[in-house]
């Protein structure tokens, strides 16, 4: 007796990039009304096997079924066709064109598109507002409505939590498991594991291009499945808590005293040390972003002052902050970094911040210091020609590196581990541990609340535009924060 087809089936799936192989025989298998988990560290080739199943890259082999018949998915439309639906890392939405033009490109329904956001209870969005007026976790949740509007057999969520905060996530697991009780399925890509715990049936780990296990999460837990990716086992927390415990911090380097922007910053102040790490926490909409915008010289302040070592910063542009030793690392790599361009021009970009108009370029200096970020970032150069072939963890290395060669004493890091693998995140806890040690001063603003105490020495919490809570990172578990971050009562400043 022959059981029912799975939903989706794809066999010995294969992709190469010049040199580079994305993915070697890989097979996944999704069954009907089940969440399914694709897991692996960056460069895996998740991505790459989520493209080829929605039909934007095509692979070399390999054979695509859906509910037991062979597909041939050679672009979007025939994936749409057949029930797949995908939410990308990256919004595909056009900036300059409104939410209502995105969906008359794509031929969606424009009123079943509202209908799921007023399930999500998103209701307030303006169709009609231009997506580049959107912040990007919004964009998200649009990008879902548009999905969930084709009614597809398969949701396909490429790192969707990623861009989240905990509100507009839990919004999405809602969804997921709404989707499976009407039979369908959902094939759900995440670095977040303890989301894959709760919210996953099946998982598939990829490594190096290969699918190396198959198994429900909750047996074996995060440990096999961090096993499974890394093919070795990890570091504990406790390792890298003691690591920050160790450090004693020095003088105030970098401050801001009663900083205002709009409705958005309400008499923000913070001190950096010397060799400290800084963590901020917060819910989407907070004020975290524009106090980044602020700190970093992006956008000028309505009032209050920034001090570096002391003395007054009053930039008109980031560079005024890049000359002072504050550098940024954006949420968006991307918008950090020159995607056509080789990883060696990315990293030396900034070393030519100094050059005077007539000045001789010392490439035996470059070529020293931007070595030397590719040996301490361990970043892959495999496909260096153009850094948007990268990964999205060789990317983020890209973005730090370009600092560790060009230097700073200010280190701002706004979510710099979102959309990150498990071993890639310890890479980067390591090395802000490390630079703090050194004598940096790092402010970091991290989605993530359980990262905190991971990376932090101090933590604040902003609500409404302003600190409202002060703590310890060592002391601080993910309900404190939280009850803060809503702005309850039971944690106060």
């Amino acid at each position: 007796m022959t059981g029912t087809p799975p939903l989706l089936a794809a066999r010995a799936i294969a992709k190469s990039y010049g040199p580079v192989v994305a993915l070697r025989a890989v097979d996944l298998t999704v069954a009907a009304g089940q969440i399914h988990a694709l897991v692996g560290a960056n460069g895996a080739g998740k991505s790459t096997l989520v493209k080829i199943l929605t039909g934007v890259v095509r692979p070399d082999r390999g054979t695509i079924h859906v509910e037991g018949g062979e597909v041939g998915l050679g672009r979007p439309a025939d994936a749409r066709r057949h029930g797949l639906a995908p939410v990308f890392q990256d919004p595909a939405l056009v900036p300059d064109l409104t939410v209502a033009e995105n969906l008359r490109l794509t031929a969606i329904d424009p009123d079943e598109v509202a209908r799921w956001l007023a399930e999500m209870d998103l209701s307030d969005i303006d169709l009609d507002e231009l997506v580049r007026d959107l912040p990007l976790p919004l964009l998200r949740m649009l990008d879902l409505a548009r999905a969930l509007a084709q009614d597809p057999l398969l949701l396909l969520l490429d790192e969707i939590t990623a861009a989240l905060p905990a509100d507009l996530a839990q919004r999405v697991f809602a969804l997921m498991q709404k989707w499976k009780g009407k039979g369908r399925s959902v094939l759900f890509i995440s670095h977040r594991l303890g989301e894959v715990m709760a919210s996953c049936d099946q998982a598939t780990v990829l490594r190096d291009g290969r699918d190396v296990a198959a198994f429900p999460p909750g047996e074996g837990g995060e440990g096999r499945l961090v096993r499974a990716m890394l093919g070795e086992v990890a570091s504990s927390a406790g390792e890298l808590e003691q690591a920050g415990r160790q450090r004693t911090p020095g003088p105030v380097v970098f401050e801001a005293r009663d900083l205002r922007s709009g409705d958005r910053l309400n008499g923000v102040s913070l001190q950096a040390r010397k060799g400290e790490i800084l963590g901020i926490a917060a819910l989407e909409g907070q004020g975290q972003d524009r106090l980044f915008e602020v700190l970093s010289g992006d956008r000028r302040p309505s009032g209050g002052t920034l001090l570096v070592e002391g003395k007054a910063l009053r930039p008109h542009s980031p560079y005024d902050a890049i000359r002072r030793g504050v550098v940024l690392i954006p949420a968006d790599r991307l918008h950090a970094l020159l995607p056509q361009r080789s990883v060696r021009e990315n990293l030396a970009t900034p070393l030519y911040n100094r050059v005077t108009r007539w000045a001789l370029l010392d490439t035996k200096d470059e070529r020293t210091r931007v070595a030397g970020a590719i040996d301490r970032l361990s970043i892959d150069t495999r496909a260096q020609r153009q850094v948007r072939t990268l990964s999205g963890g060789n990317q983020q290395k890209v973005t730090i590196g370009r600092w560790l060669a060009a230097g700073f004493r200010t280190l701002l890091c706004f979510d710099p581990t979102r959309g990150i693998d498990i071993g890639t995140k310890r890479q980067i806890y390591e090395l802000l541990h490390e630079l703090a040690g050194e004598g940096a001063a790092v402010v970091i603003y991290t989605s993530e609340l359980q990262e905190v105490p991971l990376i932090c020495d101090r933590v604040l919490v902003l609500y409404g535009g302003r600190v409202v809570h002060e703590q310890d990172a060592a002391t601080a578990d993910e309900a404190t924060l939280l009850t803060a971050a809503h702005g309850l009562e039971g944690a106060t400043a």
